[in-house]
């Protein structure tokens, strides 16, 4: 009961400022309330202009994909591999997932794409299945497109060769990643 008190209290106050400029009792005190930023109700004095619920906030730019179809260099041990190339319309859902049309174990010869690890036919008990755990069937819940976006905290992360003094491998040739130093 005190739940649904609160929500309707929350409602009005919402509301509040749209009754404050429109219901005042004289178009004088109307336009004075407005003015002010406030405005009563019931004899309570509410600020109503410049609420941060009643501002627009411009959205914040989305970053560009990037789809090069080059593989990048993980930013962290254990990250899932990005995704380097769009998949704006692919579908993945319980009838169909577009993904395993070319990296299914049963596709990559003839896409040349790679070949999704042991791990995903392997349940949580770790029996190999013959198609793709449950758990793994829904790519982007770990699978990320790469985009041109910066790291919002400064990575140090070094790969296991880079740690033992070993030259650079294929991979990090191609790229440092979107982390910073690996």
């Amino acid at each position: 009961m005190k739940t649904r008190f609160l929500i309707a209290a929350l409602a009005l106050l919402a509301g509040v400022p749209a009754l404050s400029a429109g219901l005042a009792t004289g178009a004088a005190t109307g336009v004075a309330a407005a003015e002010s930023g406030t405005g009563t109700v019931g004899g309570i004095k509410i600020p109503s202009a410049n609420h941060p619920i009643t501002l627009d906030a411009p959205a914040e730019a989305t970053h560009r994909e990037i789809t090069d179809d080059q593989k990048r260099a993980r930013n962290y041990a254990d990250q899932p591999p990005l995704i380097p190339h769009a998949i704006r319309d692919y579908q993945i859902d319980l009838n169909i997932n577009k993904c395993l049309t070319c990296h299914d174990r049963r596709n990559t010869e003839g896409s040349q794409a790679p070949m999704l690890s042991v791990t995903h036919f392997q349940d949580r008990d770790g029996q190999t299945l013959g198609t793709v755990a449950a758990r793994r069937y829904f790519c982007t819940q770990c699978h990320v497109p790469q985009t041109d976006a910066q790291p919002i905290v400064p990575n140090s992360f070094r790969d296991f060769d880079a740690v033992l003094g070993h030259s650079q491998g294929q991979g990090q040739s191609q790229g440092q990643g979107q982390g910073g130093a690996k």
